[in-house]
């Protein structure tokens, strides 16, 4: 199915699609021409005693909406004002015109608590800031109530010292390439790229150590992640996190993903333990075997049952395990056996996702169709219930695109062992190092209000010739000559 949509401000045109492909997640949106489209936007400016008003007017299936907005403030919050206008115009026509109520409303971004915050902010009191979010923005009670836990929960864990700073470490090799997946990551096959990388990475580390050093920082959290970092070997494990240890002593929190179960055996959990690492990823994704075959995970439920009870009489405390609601040809009662098996296990976080269909991943070359909006709201919903009742409350979330049902990713955890490093990354108020392929560093600037960026390249050879320029790249986000 292909949209068209047409609006003269083409600057915009991202912003619209969105929208509409929350109602049409199977879709197409392209850019139409006036004339010759299926969704047709009209605007124009009109000036008032309180400033400019802007008018928005879309057209759908012969019905028409208009919407006015009060564009004040400075430059920044005249755009924000602007675009906000425009999409809410957009998303009260398409409700009409279809019926559907999409849980989020018209909210299309990523962190929806930042808009909690925000209401806090202003002076609101929890119950207040959920009402406000409700009628502003067509939510659902229950996700207003969800963004209203994870807030209430993640009290005293945002909001960090200035001077504080995560370490992220990427490992891009995998046993296996799972379908779903658009990571930067690759088939760690023979491992003929491994020395190499670690070699590279080593460099990288030691020159953000003398960062971190110089700039007086303060480690709060290290996540060692990718990929799976225990697609390497025992030795290849020691070798990194020895130096990691050594580079960066002293980290509250210490994560590190064993994602493929596959991967995971005694003498690499030896490694583990002995190097002071306090929190670990086992994600089977689904305990299905049908399904784990299906989606290229090469290991079964088996291996993750293996898995999770060696890692726990080993002495980890700190288990966390990730599912994916709405997997290609599962429904509600093949989840409901997922997540009985892991609340079996007895996991001190539970991770649950909903699928998104990511350009880069090979589940479109299989003509994979996304979930029922109302088959991906049950599963997700299952997810929720069973993380109650195994004790834990929702501290993270944040959305993506084309997902199952216009769904978000949420995380459970029992109190107290909630991952920092996951708030930071997802409320952005502490500022990221991050080493290795595709790794990208952040630096908050609370004060002022915004964050800078900079990335490294995402393939492995390219990482490894051009090192030395990722390490430019961070000094000079640090205002740090070379």
């Amino acid at each position: 199915m292909t949209i068209r949509l047409y609006t003269p401000l083409s600057e915009h045109f991202s912003d619209l699609a969105e929208v509409a492909r929350v109602f049409f997640p199977g879709a197409d949106i392209v850019q139409g021409e006036a004339g010759a489209c299926d969704i047709a936007h009209e605007t124009r400016p009109e000036h008032g005693e309180k400033g400019v008003w802007a008018e928005d007017a879309f057209t759908f299936e012969g019905e028409t909406f208009r919407w006015t907005t009060l564009v004040s403030g400075d430059r920044w919050e005249r755009k924000r004002r602007r675009k906000r206008g425009m999409k809410q115009c957009l998303y009260y026509l398409l409700r009409r015109r279809t019926g559907i109520h999409p849980p989020w409303g018209s909210l299309t971004g990523i962190r929806p608590t930042r808009l909690f915050y925000d209401r806090l902010g202003r002076g609101d009191k929890p119950f207040e800031a959920r009402r406000a979010l409700i009628q502003l923005y067509d939510l659902h009670e229950d996700r207003a109530r969800l963004l209203e836990d994870t807030v209430l929960t993640q009290r005293g864990m945002v909001g960090a010292q200035e001077n504080a700073v995560d370490l992220y470490v990427s490992i891009p090799f995998c046993a296996s390439r799972c379908a779903y997946c658009s990571f930067f990551s690759e088939a760690i096959g023979k491992g003929k790229k491994v020395g190499p990388y670690l070699e590279a990475l080593l460099k990288e580390m030691d020159a953000v150590a003398e960062l971190i050093e110089k700039n007086g920082l303060a480690l709060r959290a290290l996540y060692v992640g990718g990929g799976t970092p225990t697609a390497l070997s025992a030795m290849s494990l020691q070798k990194l996190l020895s130096q990691l240890r050594a580079r960066f002593p002293g980290a509250p929190e210490w994560t590190v993903e064993a994602g493929h179960p596959d991967t995971i055996d005694l003498d690499k959990l030896a490694v583990l333990l002995d190097m002071g690492v306090t929190r670990l990823c086992v994600n089977p994704q689904t305990m299905n075997d049908h399904t784990l075959a299906a989606i290229g995970r090469g290991h079964t439920r088996a291996d993750t049952e293996r898995a999770f009870a060696l890692a726990r009489s080993m002495g980890f405390r700190n288990i966390n395990m990730d599912v994916i609601a709405a997997l290609p040809g599962e429904g509600p009662e093949d989840f409901f056996r997922t997540l009985g098996a892991i609340e079996a296990l007895g996991p001190d976080n539970l991770t649950v996702h909903t699928l998104a269909r990511k350009h880069g991943s090979r589940l479109n070359e299989f003509g994979f169709e996304p979930a029922e909006a109302e088959v991906a709201t049950t599963m997700v919903e299952m997810g929720a219930a069973f993380a109650r009742d195994m004790g834990m409350r929702p501290y993270y979330l944040y959305r993506q695109k084309y997902v199952a049902g216009n769904l978000e990713n949420v995380a459970y955890a029992k109190p107290g062992k909630e991952c920092l490093y996951n708030v930071d990354i997802m409320e952005e108020t502490t500022s990221i190092l991050a080493v290795g392929a595709g790794a990208v560093s952040k630096r908050v600037f609370p004060k002022e209000k915004r964050i800078e960026r900079a990335p490294n390249v995402g393939d492995v050879g390219h990482y490894l010739s051009r090192v030395d320029e990722m390490i430019a790249r961070k000094r000079r986000l640090w205002r740090e000559k070379k």
